[in-house]
Protein backbone atom coordinates (compact mmCIF):
# COMPACT_ATOMS: atom_id res chain seq x y z
CA UNK A 1 0.00 0.00 0.00
CA UNK A 2 2.75 2.09 0.59
CA UNK A 3 4.62 1.52 -2.20
CA UNK A 4 1.32 2.21 -4.46
CA UNK A 5 1.26 5.75 -2.93
CA UNK A 6 4.74 6.60 -3.11
CA UNK A 7 4.12 6.02 -6.87
CA UNK A 8 1.39 7.61 -7.24
CA UNK A 9 3.02 10.89 -5.87
CA UNK A 10 5.92 10.21 -7.87
CA UNK A 11 3.97 10.21 -11.13
CA UNK A 12 2.02 13.20 -9.98
CA UNK A 13 4.99 15.44 -9.57
CA UNK A 14 6.94 14.24 -12.70
CA UNK A 15 3.29 14.77 -14.56
CA UNK A 16 3.58 18.23 -12.63
CA UNK A 17 7.09 18.53 -14.16
CA UNK A 18 6.49 17.33 -17.61
CA UNK A 19 4.28 19.92 -18.28
CA UNK A 20 5.75 23.01 -17.14
CA UNK A 21 3.84 23.26 -14.15
CA UNK A 22 6.79 23.63 -11.61
CA UNK A 23 6.89 27.32 -12.80
CA UNK A 24 4.94 30.06 -12.55
CA UNK A 25 1.38 29.01 -11.75
CA UNK A 26 -1.74 30.86 -11.38
CA UNK A 27 -4.43 29.92 -9.10
CA UNK A 28 -8.34 30.93 -8.55
CA UNK A 29 -9.13 30.35 -4.48
CA UNK A 30 -12.29 28.77 -3.82
CA UNK A 31 -11.90 30.52 -0.85
CA UNK A 32 -12.73 33.86 -0.37
CA UNK A 33 -9.77 36.51 -0.36
CA UNK A 34 -10.48 38.48 2.38
CA UNK A 35 -11.71 36.58 5.28
CA UNK A 36 -11.42 33.07 4.12
CA UNK A 37 -14.71 31.57 3.96
CA UNK A 38 -15.76 29.12 1.25
CA UNK A 39 -17.13 30.23 -2.06
CA UNK A 40 -19.70 27.89 -1.97
CA UNK A 41 -22.21 30.99 -2.49
CA UNK A 42 -20.30 33.04 -4.55
CA UNK A 43 -19.66 30.51 -7.62
CA UNK A 44 -22.70 29.53 -8.37
CA UNK A 45 -22.25 27.10 -10.47
CA UNK A 46 -22.67 23.07 -9.71
CA UNK A 47 -20.49 21.34 -7.91
CA UNK A 48 -17.86 21.51 -5.02
CA UNK A 49 -15.92 24.65 -5.20
CA UNK A 50 -12.22 24.09 -5.40
CA UNK A 51 -9.15 26.06 -5.83
CA UNK A 52 -8.47 26.28 -10.07
CA UNK A 53 -4.85 26.69 -11.36
CA UNK A 54 -3.97 27.52 -14.67
CA UNK A 55 -0.66 28.36 -16.03
CA UNK A 56 0.28 32.01 -17.06
CA UNK A 57 -0.79 32.03 -20.19
CA UNK A 58 -3.73 30.50 -19.86
CA UNK A 59 -4.34 33.09 -17.16
CA UNK A 60 -3.88 35.83 -19.42
CA UNK A 61 -6.52 34.22 -22.22
CA UNK A 62 -8.59 34.05 -19.99
CA UNK A 63 -8.48 37.47 -18.46
CA UNK A 64 -8.67 38.47 -22.24
CA UNK A 65 -11.89 36.73 -22.84
CA UNK A 66 -13.19 38.68 -19.65
CA UNK A 67 -12.03 41.99 -20.75
CA UNK A 68 -13.66 42.13 -24.00
CA UNK A 69 -17.13 41.32 -22.01
CA UNK A 70 -16.75 43.95 -19.56
CA UNK A 71 -15.95 46.32 -22.86
CA UNK A 72 -18.80 45.24 -24.32
CA UNK A 73 -21.23 45.18 -21.43
CA UNK A 74 -21.52 41.79 -20.99
CA UNK A 75 -23.25 40.07 -18.03
CA UNK A 76 -21.26 37.57 -15.95
CA UNK A 77 -22.83 34.88 -17.34
CA UNK A 78 -21.36 35.74 -20.65
CA UNK A 79 -17.96 35.36 -19.54
CA UNK A 80 -18.58 32.10 -17.58
CA UNK A 81 -19.93 30.52 -20.95
CA UNK A 82 -17.07 31.48 -22.76
CA UNK A 83 -14.48 30.77 -20.45
CA UNK A 84 -15.91 26.99 -20.57
CA UNK A 85 -16.01 26.74 -23.99
CA UNK A 86 -12.56 27.72 -24.45
CA UNK A 87 -11.61 25.36 -21.74
CA UNK A 88 -12.87 23.20 -23.77
CA UNK A 89 -11.85 23.90 -27.00
CA UNK A 90 -8.46 24.35 -26.44
CA UNK A 91 -7.61 24.50 -22.18
CA UNK A 92 -7.56 28.09 -23.12
CA UNK A 93 -4.28 28.33 -25.06
CA UNK A 94 -4.10 29.90 -28.10
CA UNK A 95 -3.21 26.68 -30.49
CA UNK A 96 -2.79 27.20 -34.21
CA UNK A 97 -4.48 24.06 -35.02
CA UNK A 98 -7.40 21.58 -34.23
CA UNK A 99 -9.99 19.73 -35.80
CA UNK A 100 -9.79 20.34 -39.85
CA UNK A 101 -9.14 24.36 -40.46
CA UNK A 102 -10.00 24.66 -36.75
CA UNK A 103 -7.95 27.48 -34.95
CA UNK A 104 -7.61 29.40 -31.55
CA UNK A 105 -9.19 29.88 -28.10
CA UNK A 106 -12.60 28.49 -29.14
CA UNK A 107 -11.33 26.48 -31.69
CA UNK A 108 -13.20 28.73 -34.92
CA UNK A 109 -12.90 28.02 -38.42
CA UNK A 110 -11.80 30.56 -41.18
CA UNK A 111 -13.90 28.21 -43.52
CA UNK A 112 -17.33 28.73 -41.35
CA UNK A 113 -16.88 32.07 -41.95
CA UNK A 114 -15.75 32.82 -38.25
CA UNK A 115 -12.48 35.58 -39.82
CA UNK A 116 -9.04 34.44 -41.40
CA UNK A 117 -6.81 32.41 -39.84
CA UNK A 118 -4.81 35.08 -37.89
CA UNK A 119 -7.87 37.21 -37.05
CA UNK A 120 -8.85 33.88 -35.24
CA UNK A 121 -5.60 33.61 -33.85
CA UNK A 122 -5.62 36.96 -31.94
CA UNK A 123 -7.45 36.30 -28.40
CA UNK A 124 -9.33 39.49 -29.18
CA UNK A 125 -11.08 39.01 -31.94
CA UNK A 126 -11.86 35.13 -30.95
CA UNK A 127 -13.49 36.55 -27.99
CA UNK A 128 -15.40 39.72 -29.44
CA UNK A 129 -16.48 37.15 -32.44
CA UNK A 130 -17.74 34.50 -29.93
CA UNK A 131 -19.57 37.04 -28.04
CA UNK A 132 -20.82 38.27 -31.26
CA UNK A 133 -22.75 34.70 -31.58
CA UNK A 134 -23.82 34.52 -28.29
CA UNK A 135 -25.52 37.35 -28.10
CA UNK A 136 -27.95 36.04 -30.84
CA UNK A 137 -28.88 32.98 -28.42
CA UNK A 138 -32.53 34.47 -27.15
CA UNK A 139 -32.29 34.41 -22.92
CA UNK A 140 -28.81 32.59 -22.96
CA UNK A 141 -28.22 34.06 -19.85
CA UNK A 142 -31.45 31.53 -18.30
CA UNK A 143 -29.99 28.94 -20.71
CA UNK A 144 -28.14 25.34 -19.40
CA UNK A 145 -24.52 26.64 -19.98
CA UNK A 146 -23.83 23.61 -22.31
CA UNK A 147 -26.95 24.85 -24.43
CA UNK A 148 -26.11 27.87 -24.54
CA UNK A 149 -22.80 27.11 -25.92
CA UNK A 150 -23.54 24.46 -28.06
CA UNK A 151 -25.70 27.07 -29.99
CA UNK A 152 -22.86 29.25 -30.52
CA UNK A 153 -20.50 26.19 -31.62
CA UNK A 154 -22.18 23.39 -33.13
CA UNK A 155 -19.92 20.57 -31.66
CA UNK A 156 -19.98 17.55 -31.99
CA UNK A 157 -19.69 16.66 -28.12
CA UNK A 158 -22.14 19.40 -26.80
CA UNK A 159 -22.33 17.61 -23.32
CA UNK A 160 -18.24 18.37 -22.63
CA UNK A 161 -18.90 21.80 -21.86
CA UNK A 162 -20.26 21.02 -18.87
CA UNK A 163 -17.90 19.87 -16.91
CA UNK A 164 -16.43 23.28 -16.61
CA UNK A 165 -18.64 25.51 -14.95
CA UNK A 166 -17.56 25.02 -11.84
CA UNK A 167 -14.14 26.69 -12.89
CA UNK A 168 -15.43 28.69 -15.42
CA UNK A 169 -17.97 30.62 -12.62
CA UNK A 170 -14.94 30.45 -9.84
CA UNK A 171 -12.57 31.96 -12.56
CA UNK A 172 -15.59 34.83 -13.90
CA UNK A 173 -15.88 35.51 -10.07
CA UNK A 174 -12.37 36.77 -10.16
CA UNK A 175 -11.68 38.04 -13.58
CA UNK A 176 -14.74 40.59 -12.92
CA UNK A 177 -13.97 41.47 -9.84
CA UNK A 178 -16.98 40.20 -8.52
CA UNK A 179 -14.36 38.03 -5.77
CA UNK A 180 -12.15 40.43 -4.69
CA UNK A 181 -7.98 39.11 -4.15
CA UNK A 182 -8.55 35.60 -5.35
CA UNK A 183 -6.83 35.33 -8.11
CA UNK A 184 -2.65 35.20 -8.01
CA UNK A 185 0.15 34.07 -10.10
CA UNK A 186 3.76 33.04 -8.66
CA UNK A 187 6.83 33.64 -10.72
CA UNK A 188 8.44 30.68 -10.09
CA UNK A 189 11.67 32.46 -8.49
CA UNK A 190 12.14 34.21 -11.57
CA UNK A 191 12.69 37.83 -12.07
CA UNK A 192 11.16 39.71 -14.72
CA UNK A 193 12.81 39.09 -18.01
CA UNK A 194 13.73 43.54 -19.01
CA UNK A 195 11.92 46.33 -18.27
CA UNK A 196 8.49 47.07 -18.75
CA UNK A 197 6.95 49.31 -21.14
CA UNK A 198 4.37 51.72 -19.78
CA UNK A 199 3.13 52.35 -23.17
CA UNK A 200 2.75 48.70 -24.01
CA UNK A 201 0.59 48.07 -20.56
CA UNK A 202 -1.48 50.88 -21.64
CA UNK A 203 -1.79 49.62 -25.28
CA UNK A 204 -2.76 46.08 -24.05
CA UNK A 205 -5.35 47.92 -21.61
CA UNK A 206 -7.22 49.93 -24.13
CA UNK A 207 -6.74 47.31 -26.95
CA UNK A 208 -8.98 44.50 -24.52
CA UNK A 209 -10.75 47.39 -22.08
CA UNK A 210 -11.39 49.89 -24.48
CA UNK A 211 -10.11 53.61 -24.64
CA UNK A 212 -12.06 54.29 -21.50
CA UNK A 213 -10.43 51.98 -19.40
CA UNK A 214 -7.66 55.16 -18.92
CA UNK A 215 -10.55 57.93 -18.22
CA UNK A 216 -11.25 59.39 -15.23
CA UNK A 217 -14.59 59.82 -13.97
CA UNK A 218 -14.86 62.80 -16.13
CA UNK A 219 -13.34 61.41 -18.78
CA UNK A 220 -9.71 62.73 -19.17
CA UNK A 221 -7.22 60.48 -19.52
CA UNK A 222 -4.73 59.26 -16.42
CA UNK A 223 -1.06 61.27 -16.64
CA UNK A 224 1.60 58.83 -17.11
CA UNK A 225 2.94 58.91 -12.73
CA UNK A 226 6.35 60.27 -12.05
CA UNK A 227 9.23 57.87 -12.70
CA UNK A 228 10.02 58.39 -9.20
CA UNK A 229 6.69 57.11 -8.28
CA UNK A 230 6.57 54.16 -5.76
CA UNK A 231 10.06 54.59 -4.12
CA UNK A 232 11.27 56.44 -0.46
CA UNK A 233 12.47 59.75 -1.26
CA UNK A 234 15.45 58.38 0.97
CA UNK A 235 15.91 55.87 -1.20
CA UNK A 236 15.28 57.13 -5.08
CA UNK A 237 18.80 59.17 -5.17
CA UNK A 238 20.18 55.36 -4.49
CA UNK A 239 18.74 53.65 -7.58
CA UNK A 240 19.91 55.24 -10.77
CA UNK A 241 16.42 54.45 -12.64
CA UNK A 242 13.11 54.82 -10.81
CA UNK A 243 10.65 51.81 -11.53
CA UNK A 244 7.86 53.62 -13.89
CA UNK A 245 4.15 53.32 -12.68
CA UNK A 246 1.33 52.85 -14.68
CA UNK A 247 -2.01 54.60 -12.76
CA UNK A 248 -5.44 52.86 -13.89
CA UNK A 249 -8.17 54.82 -12.36
CA UNK A 250 -11.23 52.24 -11.51
CA UNK A 251 -14.80 53.66 -11.66
CA UNK A 252 -16.30 51.32 -8.26
CA UNK A 253 -14.34 48.64 -6.63
CA UNK A 254 -15.70 45.79 -8.63
CA UNK A 255 -13.93 47.64 -11.84
CA UNK A 256 -10.76 47.72 -9.34
CA UNK A 257 -10.80 44.32 -8.74
CA UNK A 258 -11.35 43.40 -12.82
CA UNK A 259 -8.33 45.24 -13.17
CA UNK A 260 -5.85 44.20 -10.75
CA UNK A 261 -6.97 40.18 -11.66
CA UNK A 262 -6.47 41.15 -15.10
CA UNK A 263 -2.63 42.85 -14.13
CA UNK A 264 -1.85 39.91 -12.24
CA UNK A 265 -3.09 37.10 -15.33
CA UNK A 266 -0.63 39.61 -17.26
CA UNK A 267 2.01 40.19 -15.15
CA UNK A 268 5.07 37.60 -16.90
CA UNK A 269 4.21 39.31 -20.34
CA UNK A 270 4.23 43.32 -19.43
CA UNK A 271 6.34 42.81 -16.71
CA UNK A 272 4.74 44.08 -13.91
CA UNK A 273 6.33 44.05 -10.88
CA UNK A 274 3.98 45.16 -8.49
CA UNK A 275 0.54 45.89 -8.03
CA UNK A 276 -1.36 47.39 -5.25
CA UNK A 277 -5.31 48.31 -4.86
CA UNK A 278 -7.85 48.46 -1.91
CA UNK A 279 -5.56 48.65 0.45
CA UNK A 280 -4.09 45.11 -1.08
CA UNK A 281 -0.59 44.08 -2.70
CA UNK A 282 0.73 41.90 -4.97
CA UNK A 283 4.30 41.97 -5.96
CA UNK A 284 6.62 39.26 -8.44
CA UNK A 285 9.30 39.17 -5.48
CA UNK A 286 6.37 37.79 -2.76
CA UNK A 287 4.13 36.27 -5.44
CA UNK A 288 3.78 33.03 -3.05
CA UNK A 289 2.63 34.94 -0.87
CA UNK A 290 -0.26 36.02 -3.10
CA UNK A 291 -2.37 39.41 -2.67
CA UNK A 292 -1.25 40.98 1.48
CA UNK A 293 -2.61 43.75 3.31
CA UNK A 294 -0.67 46.62 3.68
CA UNK A 295 -0.29 48.77 6.49
CA UNK A 296 -2.69 51.61 5.49
CA UNK A 297 -5.40 49.06 5.15
CA UNK A 298 -4.78 47.41 8.03
CA UNK A 299 -5.10 50.92 10.12
CA UNK A 300 -8.14 52.35 8.04
CA UNK A 301 -9.68 49.00 6.74
CA UNK A 302 -10.55 51.09 4.00
CA UNK A 303 -9.88 48.48 1.52
CA UNK A 304 -11.30 45.44 2.76
CA UNK A 305 -12.67 43.08 0.16
CA UNK A 306 -15.86 42.18 1.10
CA UNK A 307 -17.52 38.40 0.61
CA UNK A 308 -18.26 37.90 -2.92
CA UNK A 309 -22.00 36.85 -1.88
CA UNK A 310 -22.24 40.82 -0.52
CA UNK A 311 -22.10 42.38 -4.13
CA UNK A 312 -24.67 42.30 -6.54
CA UNK A 313 -24.15 39.12 -8.73
CA UNK A 314 -24.27 41.46 -12.29
CA UNK A 315 -24.75 38.37 -14.07
CA UNK A 316 -28.09 38.41 -13.03
CA UNK A 317 -29.13 41.47 -15.24
CA UNK A 318 -30.64 40.98 -18.27
CA UNK A 319 -28.58 39.46 -21.70
CA UNK A 320 -27.82 42.62 -23.53
CA UNK A 321 -25.79 44.54 -20.93
CA UNK A 322 -23.87 45.10 -17.74
CA UNK A 323 -24.03 48.08 -15.25
CA UNK A 324 -20.72 49.57 -14.94
CA UNK A 325 -21.70 52.34 -13.73
CA UNK A 326 -21.74 54.33 -10.87
CA UNK A 327 -19.99 53.48 -6.84
CA UNK A 328 -20.99 50.55 -5.28
CA UNK A 329 -21.84 50.70 -1.28
CA UNK A 330 -17.91 50.75 0.08
CA UNK A 331 -16.45 52.35 -2.80
CA UNK A 332 -15.80 55.22 -1.04
CA UNK A 333 -13.73 53.63 1.37
CA UNK A 334 -12.51 51.26 -1.53
CA UNK A 335 -9.25 51.60 -3.71
CA UNK A 336 -7.18 53.99 -2.22
CA UNK A 337 -10.31 56.36 -1.29
CA UNK A 338 -12.58 58.51 -3.71
CA UNK A 339 -16.10 57.49 -4.46
CA UNK A 340 -14.95 56.33 -7.86
CA UNK A 341 -12.82 53.38 -6.85
CA UNK A 342 -9.67 55.23 -6.88
CA UNK A 343 -6.53 53.83 -8.51
CA UNK A 344 -5.08 50.56 -9.64
CA UNK A 345 -1.47 50.80 -9.61
CA UNK A 346 0.82 48.96 -11.36
CA UNK A 347 4.75 49.35 -10.82
CA UNK A 348 6.68 48.01 -13.84
CA UNK A 349 10.27 46.23 -13.61
CA UNK A 350 13.19 48.55 -14.64
CA UNK A 351 14.97 45.09 -15.63
CA UNK A 352 18.28 45.97 -12.97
Amino acid sequence: MACAVLLAVAAYVAVRGLSGQDGPMCTVRAADGADGKNASAAADGPGTPHDYELTPVQAQNAATIAAVAARRGLPERAVTIALATAMQESQLRNIGHGDRDSVGLFQQRPSQGWGTFEQIQDPVYSAGRFYDHLAEVPGYSRLPLTVAAQRVQRSGYPQAYAKHETDATLLTGALTGRRPATLSCTTGGRAPGGPGDPAQVRKHLVREFGRDVLADGLGTLAAPAPRTAGYPKARSAARPEAAPVVPVPAHGRRQGWELAHWAVANAERLRIERISYGGFRWSAERSADGWRRTDDAAAADGGRPRDGSGTKDRGAKDDGARDRGGAEEGDAADGGGGAAGGTVELRLATGH
